[in-house]
């Protein structure tokens, strides 16, 4: 497939799929017109690759682990060095501050709709009590 239908395919900007191949992340052949060519299995990749950057990994950490992802979603460990259990370790410690930080951010904001929608309420049944019966 070309890259216009493994954007569509994985909702992933054109450049973005560039840089994921820059990164050597993602393969293509290239035709003989020099348009890339992708493998059907490459939406799976570039879905996992998402994922993981959604989760705080950065790319030279990704592209450690991903020879060792052999289908969606699964990650198998062949072989296992202890500088990537170390690296991996940190990243996972380092997200886990993040979603603390998220999570106390997350309770913030609703402890504040919350509160927002209490006054809100308040001034709308203030504002109802106060009109003379049968009026609007």
């Amino acid at each position: 497939m070309r890259i216009g239908e493994l954007s569509k395919r994985t909702d992933a900007p054109v450049r973005m799929l560039r840089y994921y191949e820059e990164q050597e992340l993602i393969h293509s052949e290239r035709l003989p017109n020099g348009y890339r060519d992708y493998e059907d299995y490459t939406v799976d990749r570039v879905r996992q690759i998402r994922g993981l950057l959604d989760v705080g990994l950065p790319t030279r950490i990704i592209k450690q682990i991903l020879p060792c992802l052999n289908s969606p979603r699964t990650i198998h460990m062949p072989y296992v060095t202890p500088d990537m259990i170390a690296t991996l370790e940190d990243e996972r410690d380092r997200m886990a501050e993040k979603i603390e930080c998220l999570t106390r951010n997350h309770r913030a904001i609703n402890d504040y709709l919350d509160a927002v929608s209490h006054e809100v309420r308040t001034v709308r049944a203030a504002g109802d009590s106060a009109r003379p019966t049968g009026q609007p």
